[in-house]
């Protein structure tokens, strides 16, 4: 079982990876979910997992894209249905349909491409298909939410009667205001609304000559709002049909929640299996995003990461336009950890981050940004000590937490561990504290485990060389502008170019050379002689590359030599077999002519029959000795048979797909034609607009418009043409351009 600390996340700062994976979720019950994410315990669900999201990664380019999978959260909805006498709304009925149509379409996608989503397909058998649920919610509610007519003959009547009756409220209060209106009782608005009634707005002298119910009356008092007697009645029908309507719908919402209560465990499989869609359909979204994959996962103990990007700063750098440096590293049974060393500021510690982070991500079921040849393993514990981890709350020193650490270290480090560690051994006087490290070094490497650290200390860099599966390792730097190159050199430790970076620092020589002196000899010629071999590498390494540019360039040109050298062969073939063909067309005619010269001599038919037959058996041995028939056997005629058959059945399975497409193309087309052809009818020509006539070919320059008439100049000349005769080339703009 894996063991990876919420500490070890908080160093490798992986939660804000979750908080860029959480963006590509479409619900918020799926961004919940990837706030939770932590790393898969065991391998065979990892396995599991990473599967899901390489499949949806690869719908990405695939013609049979996964469907939309939005949805709605219907977690309340559930919960009512398992409480008894409970009622939903339409609209939560609503909801849970269409949870239910995604849910089935999603079932019937990986159904039909199961050979293309084999692992999404088995996690979707587990859900039950049906279509009932649905038909019954869609047969009572309408697709806005609210109960439809024909839910009952008795909603249906309400209904008709609430129209009718609002018919006859509109006809009685139209009829009151023309009356009043007339007699000059009316304010110039005549009408207004008040708690969804319509009422009359009266001038306040003439309220008492207007029968009705005093509804309200404007700020100033000028003008009161009156329900007309004549309406008032019908409105309170109106209130009484409304409330029975209300108590129909009531009763039909009761009754749907009944039928529809023993499916809640049903719902509750689908909101599941959206959510977990929600999840491995974002990650493998922010995968394609940060052009991420799935590196092979071997059984062999083997980390190898080539090309490897740290995400955050890919992220980071991709919107600040600036360039980012991979990184390559390997871990395995004869180079079991990696001691990085080198000045600061150099990338040590973004390298360390980038192995432990992608790791991480890898084990909690993501893709990572690394090149397609990259493989590993599955780690039961990752464990990292990065950074300047003072305790307060505890009352511990930099040292002190991290001999705390140490300790854990060694409690759980075993051969299935992978430890990161950064500034190894800091912390503590120089000499004290790496020694302390040396054993611990030498710990881990005894308990197999595989780790990288970075450490400025140079008795770790001698230990590492002394260790047979331990290497040294640097960040290189220019030796001449003290620049970091940020690449991982494996195989040599790391100057720290302490006095070169002070001197570029502006730090006085004579302040240098006092500093020089206080140091032991041997530990400025060691230092000394690794800035060396530093500089000899990397002016080896640049010789290096000039000769693989020409190596590359050089198998180039042999390769098109021998490309040009082969064309060559296959057109002399072409012309010999040409030329033998001709000699003999040229012989056939000859020896033609010969026959039929003689014949127009001695006009003799029986000789030249006679001369013609012996000449074509004569030929006809030639080529028998050149092209022997071979007889076939029984067996190999039937095997022909056999294969003469199975390839005239794959021709006709061709021929059959092939029309197919070629159906399809023809409609696409036919779309396409037209809707250019609705474009261009459209279009509204302009002057300078570049057209030209229909089926012809030359191009002009719109000149002049009149009605439906243009005048085009073609530079030499001008003709005039009916709007209907003529298409666009290039629109006006696009022309000056």
């Amino acid at each position: 079982m894996g063991f990876i600390s919420k500490k070890t996340r908080n160093d490798l700062e992986f939660d804000t990876i979750l908080e860029s994976v959480e963006e590509f979720c479409v619900s918020d019950l799926g961004r919940a979910e990837i706030k939770q994410i932590s790393p898969i315990p065991n391998k065979p669900n990892l396995i599991h997992e990473l599967a899901l999201v390489n499949e949806y990664n690869t719908s990405f380019i695939s013609e049979n894209r996964i469907p939309n999978h939005s949805f709605e959260d219907i977690r309340d909805e559930i919960h009512l249905l398992k409480i008894e006498n409970s009622t939903l709304t339409a609209d939560s009925f609503l909801k849970i349909a269409v949870n239910s149509e995604t849910v089935n379409e999603l079932l019937l996608f990986f159904k039909k491409f199961e050979e293309y989503y084999p692992t999404l397909f088995s996690i979707s058998q587990k859900i039950e298909f049906t279509k009932t649920v649905v038909q019954e919610i869609h047969k009572i509610i309408s697709s806005f939410g609210e109960v439809n007519d024909n839910a009952s003959s008795f909603l249906k009547n309400i209904r008709r009667e609430i129209n009718s009756t609002r018919s006859k409220i509109g006809s009685s209060f139209t009829k009151e205001m023309s009356k009043y209106e007339s007699a000059g009782f009316l304010d110039e608005i005549r009408e207004s609304v008040v708690d969804n009634q319509r009422v009359l707005a009266v001038q306040s002298m003439y309220r008492k000559k207007v029968k009705g119910s005093l509804l309200g009356s404007s700020k100033t008092g000028s003008i009161v709002f009156i329900a007309p007697q004549a309406t008032l009645e019908l409105h309170r029908e109106l209130q009484n049909l409304h409330f029975e309507e209300q108590q129909e719908v009531n009763r039909i919402l009761k009754e749907l929640t009944e039928n529809t209560r023993p499916f809640f465990p049903l719902f509750d499989s689908y909101q599941t299996f959206l959510i977990k869609l929600d999840t491995v359909g974002a990650k493998a979204k922010y995968g394609n995003h940060t052009n991420a994959l799935l590196p092979k996962f071997s059984n062999k103990k083997r980390l190898f990461f080539k090309d490897a990007y740290h995400p955050i700063l890919l992220e980071n750098n991709k919107e600040k336009n600036l360039e980012i440096i991979p990184q390559t590293l390997e871990l395995n049974e004869r180079q079991q950890i990696i001691v990085i060393s080198g000045p600061n500021a150099g990338g040590k510690s973004i390298t360390l981050k980038t192995i432990g982070l992608l790791q991480v991500m890898l084990q909690s079921g993501m893709l990572i940004p690394v090149d397609e040849k990259s493989e590993t393993c599955f780690f039961d514990t990752i464990l990292t000590d990065i950074g300047d981890n003072q305790s307060i709350e505890n009352q511990l020193s930099t040292y002190s937490y991290r001999l705390k650490n140490m300790r854990g270290f060694l409690k759980r480090c075993n051969e299935s561990s992978l430890f990161l560690i950064d500034e190894f051994g800091t912390g503590s006087d120089p000499e004290l504290g790496g020694a302390l490290a040396e054993i611990f070094l030498e710990e881990f490497y005894e308990k197999k485990a595989y780790g990288v650290i970075t450490t400025h200390y140079a008795n770790l860099k001698v230990l590492a060389n002394e260790l047979e599966n331990v290497s040294n390792a640097s960040m290189q730097f220019d030796e001449k502008t003290l620049e970091p190159l940020f690449k991982l050199h494996v195989g040599q430790a790391g100057s720290s170019f302490t006095f070169e970076v002070a001197q570029k620092n502006g730090i006085p020589f004579s302040l240098i050379n006092r500093a020089k002196k206080k140091v032991e000899g041997e530990k400025i010629r060691l230092d000394k002689t690794i800035s060396k071999l530093q500089k000899e590498r990397n002016q080896l390494q640049r010789n290096s590359q000039v000769l693989e540019n020409e190596k590359l360039k050089a198998k180039e040109q042999t390769e098109n030599l021998s490309e040009k050298e082969a064309k060559i062969k296959e057109k002399l073939n072409s012309f010999q077999e040409l030329y033998d063909k001709n000699q003999k067309m040229l012989y056939y005619g000859r020896k033609s002519n010969d026959l039929l010269h003689k014949y127009f001599q001695t006009n003799n038919k029986k000789e030249l029959i006679a001369d013609f037959n012996k000449w074509v058996l004569m030929e006809k041995t030639k080529h028998l000795k050149s092209n022997p028939i071979v007889k076939k056997t029984k067996t190999e005629k039937k095997k022909a048979k056999v294969i003469k058959q199975e390839n005239e059945t794959k021709l006709q399975k061709v021929e059959k797909e092939i029309l197919t497409k070629v159906v399809e193309v023809r409609k696409e087309k036919e779309v396409i034609a037209k809707k250019k052809a609705k474009e261009k009818a459209s279009y509204i020509f302009k002057i300078n607009d570049k057209v030209r006539l229909i089926d012809g070919r030359a191009s002009g320059i719109i000149d002049k418009i009149e009605k439906n008439k243009v005048t085009i100049d073609y530079g030499m000349f001008t003709t005039q043409a009916n709007l209907d005769q003529i298409e666009l080339v290039v629109a006006a703009k696009k022309a000056k351009k």
